[in-house]
């Protein structure tokens, strides 16, 4: 059995009004965290996944918008709310599936028109104050979800994820991985299978990092082989995070989670989705109405290898996402509790 280490590690710190993340695409080989000082410093960050994972995306946009408030050097009220407003606008484009990146910046926004602010100095202050409960907010829900996710597991299962839901794509602990860390605190032994999740290999870089830093016994797969270790009997459980969830709980994450899902089906095995509150679009009404992001081809057949290899000039299909039928999915795991189907009378009811 694997010694659990605590992880000292987090997408993002903002000390002295200075925000710094942590550059996910460097990882697994080095750990670089580089300050965000403006609103295109943020977009950047965002679109090319330095910062990744709906709740991480979210915090760090808050942060990243009382950044770019803290540049306005005018005294206009008004003026100032427009700067930020426009600002807001700007970075939700950087991608449009991850509910959470509108989610707080539209908190922010609401919360700064929603103050009798009497200065633009007062107004910064309700910026930062608000970024602030995002960030503790999704620590203590990520703690709690790891507590309902740990209820839903034994000790020694084998489990299967997806993509990287963990400790840097969120605050804290993570989405789905948060029952791993907390289980394997208190001697769990859990044994877990991460897919290499292609194209951009979140699972390989990230998860599979993760976890063995904090001495998880993890084995590293390719996304094709799910299908086997199912069979062979090694999966207990399939444990993944969402990015957005319809009100009828289809949940769109990372590609490929699909069609695990249909796979646990298959074999009859749970398959479980860590979705916070932040994250359930009830103003979505089902999966087909969810924007699926779609990247650059090169990410398929040039961004990880020394010459390209497939043909220069083939044609690609790209999409950042698929969408989980709420039929496949055996229950949500939010910080409120543990939601079972029919979703869409019972997701109604946790948010309500």
């Amino acid at each position: 059995m694997k010694t659990y280490k605590s992880l000292d590690i987090t997408p993002l710190k903002f000390e002295n009004g200075k925000l710094t993340i942590l550059d996910q695409t460097l990882l697994p080989i080095d750990e670089v965290y580089i300050e965000i000082k403006t609103k295109e410093d943020m977009w950047d960050a965002i679109y090319h996944l330095k910062v990744r994972g709906a709740p991480a995306i979210g915090v760090v946009a808050a942060y990243g918008l009382y950044v770019e408030a803290g540049r306005y050097d005018g005294d206009e009220i008004e003026d100032f709310i427009s700067a930020v407003e426009k600002a807001a606008v700007y970075l939700e484009g950087a991608r449009p599936t991850a509910v959470n990146l509108s989610w707080a910046l539209n908190r922010m926004v609401s919360c700064l028109k929603g103050q009798e602010c009497n200065s633009v100095q007062h107004a910064k202050e309700v910026l930062l104050l608000e970024a602030v409960k995002i960030h503790e907010e999704d620590v203590n829900a990520c703690k709690a979800m790891g507590e309902y996710g740990l209820s839903l597991l034994k000790p020694g299962i084998g489990i299967l994820t997806h993509c990287n839901a963990g400790t840097i794509a969120t605050s804290k602990y993570g989405t789905c991985l948060a029952p791993i860390h907390l289980g394997q605190e208190r001697d769990y032994n859990f044994k877990v299978f991460a897919d290499e999740t292609r194209p951009l290999l979140q699972g390989a870089r990230l998860t599979a990092w993760e976890l063995d830093k904090a001495g998880v016994d993890v084995t590293l797969i390719c996304d094709n082989m799910a299908a086997t270790v199912m069979k062979n009997g090694w999966i207990d459980a399939v444990v993944v995070g969402c990015d957005r969830m319809a009100a009828n709980g289809d949940g769109a994450n990372k590609i490929g989670t699909s069609g695990v899902a249909v796979l646990a089906k298959e074999f009859g095995i749970p398959f479980y989705m860590y979705v916070p509150t932040s994250t359930i679009d009830m103003n979505t009404s089902t999966g087909d109405d969810i924007n699926i992001e779609l990247r650059d081809g090169k990410e398929i057949y040039q961004m990880w290898y020394e010459k390209p290899m497939a043909p220069e000039g083939i044609k690609t299909f790209n999409p950042a996402f698929d969408v989980t039928d709420h039929r496949y999915i055996t229950a949500v795991i939010t910080e409120k509790g543990i939601v079972y189907p029919p979703y869409d009378i019972n997701l109604r009811k946790i948010m309500e």
